[in-house]
């Protein structure tokens, strides 16, 4: 395909007033294909028709999340194009008046979506809530941990780039990906389980669009390719894997050299019942196995820090990724 006609297929694409109002909204968010329909009050099928030809023209993209599938503005070739529209319509709806009612109609309906969202997970949290919170009394409370890992991190200072490019693996709620967003060049929230990244997405969706992807996938296996994160954060998610240096090793593949991982998890402990009443494959860790951990993968360790307080002590390591160069396997 030449870039001329890829640009004549694209005006094509926009040559329709739905399509227009399609990508107005996904300025402001990601949105199921579902939703979208509720917004535009059509059809799935006929809003499926618009979508396809948004994602042919490159203006937009589908992911697969689960059962559900959700549209984002751009493509991996289109999005300077996309871009560009982005801004024009912008601009339009500052001139347009007929334009901008259809605008403010449609941002309405999608404060429907956002209070639709935010009502999924207060009903989710109230299922579990008796669960989390027997787990929760057996160890500090959050806030003082967020602290200490911003401090680890030098997010505390507030500088936009003190993170960088962001991976949070196992994000479940979203509340790391929230809590250094702001310090983050763009944030990546990974979670294997659909129902977690809905309570995500809720959490995250005031976050202007282009700066998050919520991803569907395995901590064992990274949907990205080398070198794609400046930080990598497992927060208490490590326990739950079953070959925890398989995991950190794709961690180290896909941190850029000098990048950095941090780790927060339980001290090595004996509280059985976590395997049987919360699944964790592992009863946390001491600090040579982390430190053996990060020498396999490729990791540099950089500081650690204990928060006691309760039964389990929490623990947070912070490491810097090898050179590439330094991470090769060395010959016999």
């Amino acid at each position: 395909m030449t870039t001329e006609t890829s640009l004549l297929e694209s005006m094509r694409a926009l040559a329709d007033p739905t399509r227009l109002r399609i990508m107005r909204l996904l300025a402001s968010m990601e949105l199921a294909v579902g939703e979208l329909a509720q917004v535009l009050g059509q059809s799935q099928p006929r809003v499926s028709r618009h979508v396809k030809i948004l994602c042919d023209a490159q203006l937009a993209e589908r992911r697969r999340e689960g059962a559900w599938v959700f549209l984002r503005a751009g493509g991996r070739t289109g999005a300077p194009l996309t871009s560009a529209v982005m801004q024009l319509l912008a601009q339009a709806e500052d001139t347009d008046a007929a334009f901008a009612a259809e605008c403010t109609q449609d941002r309405a309906h999608l404060g429907a979506i956002r209070t639709a969202r935010q009502a999924h997970s207060l009903d989710y949290f109230a299922r579990f809530a008796g669960q989390w919170d027997r787990l929760r009394s057996l160890h500090i409370a959050d806030g003082p941990v967020e602290a200490a890992l911003s401090e680890m991190l030098g997010a505390d200072m507030l500088e936009p780039a003190a993170i960088g490019r962001l991976l949070d693996v196992g994000t479940g709620t979203g509340r790391m990906a929230e809590v250094f967003a702001q310090a983050a060049t763009h944030v990546t929230a990974l979670d294997r389980s659909p129902d977690m990244l809905r309570l995500a997405r809720t959490r995250l969706q005031n976050l202007p669009a282009g700066k998050l992807d919520l991803v569907q996938g395995d901590f064992a296996q990274l949907p990205f390719a080398a070198a794609s994160f400046d930080t990598v954060l497992f927060h208490q998610v490590l326990h739950y894997a079953v070959a925890p240096e398989a995991v950190l090793a794709e961690a180290a593949r896909v941190t850029a050299p000098g990048g950095r991982i941090a780790i927060v998890d339980f001290a090595a402990h004996e509280r059985e019942d976590l395997r049987s009443q919360h699944a964790h494959a592992r009863l946390g860790f001491a600090d040579a196995q982390i430190a053996a951990l990060f020498a396999q993968a490729g990791f540099d360790p950089l500081a650690e820090r204990a928060l006691a307080g309760k039964e389990l002590i929490v623990k947070l390591w912070t490491a810097e990724r090898r050179p590439s160069s330094q991470t090769e396997p060395k010959a016999p």
